[in-house]
């Protein structure tokens, strides 16, 4: 089942006096339960894809239909109902409130849903700390943690309202290697569960993790490949 349809989606800022054409009429289908990396250089628009697939930056032209759905021209209280329903955000800055606990960080997004803050939620909150291996640190503040905890935290928060789509905008950039793999064997086991991962990085060994590459060069999508594909590696049959 499609749950990303872009087409012919564009987008230009303008820097001074000149336009940057940050999307340049892409064309590209995510089907559910798929793990993406979406790669590139600077400024070649793995930011702004990312802010157009979160609702967070709407496209100038193109569409965009979200499991079926043209959020394309969705107002802004519509656009956020979308994102606090259907899409949970990973970044690279944990953005985790500091004087606050590991739950209470990630109960906050439910503030905002028909469950608001009662047991329910809090429930649900140590569902998802357990399930990114945080039973024990439940009451713990971020400076507690150590930076491959506080993304887990991250990641929990992401998953409290059961996205159907989870957005990792360089989410280990931060962390050493031996914490970069911990974390992005999490985001295995979570598209493993169904919930489909769209992940940016530069980092090549990161984008090995995912089952499809696309990569980005002034705008426009220059290859969409399986992985085995991208690292001239022989696909299973």
């Amino acid at each position: 089942m499609k749950i990303i349809e872009l087409k012919d989606v564009s987008k230009t800022f303008v820097l001074g006096d000149s336009p940057v054409k940050a999307l340049d009429r892409v064309t590209m289908t995510i089907c559910q339960g798929e793990f993406v990396a979406v790669m590139g250089t600077s400024g070649s628009g793995k930011s702004t894809l990312m802010n157009v697939l979160g609702c967070l930056d709407r496209a100038d032209t193109g569409e965009y239909l979200l499991e079926g759905i043209n959020v394309s021209r969705m107002d802004r209280d519509q656009l956020a109902h979308v994102r606090n329903r259907r899409i949970g955000f990973v970044f690279q800055g944990f953005n985790l409130l500091p004087r606050t606990s590991a739950l209470e960080n990630v109960e906050l997004p439910l503030l905002y849903s028909p469950l608001g803050l009662g047991r329910e939620s809090r429930q649900r909150a140590v569902e998802a700390l357990t399930t990114v291996g945080l039973a024990q640190r439940l009451d713990h503040e971020p400076s507690q943690l150590s930076g491959g905890q506080q993304q887990r935290v991250a990641i929990a928060r992401a998953l409290v309202n059961q996205p159907a789509i989870i957005l990792a905008d360089e989410p280990t950039g931060n962390l050493d290697s031996a914490t970069t793999l911990e974390v992005i064997t999490l985001f295995q086991r979570l598209n493993q569960r169904g919930i489909t991962i769209v992940l940016v990085t530069h980092e090549s060994e990161m984008a090995r993790f995912a089952n499809r590459i696309i990569e980005l060069a002034d705008g426009r999508i220059i290859k969409d490949r399986g992985v085995g594909d991208a690292f001239g590696e022989e696909s299973s049959p």
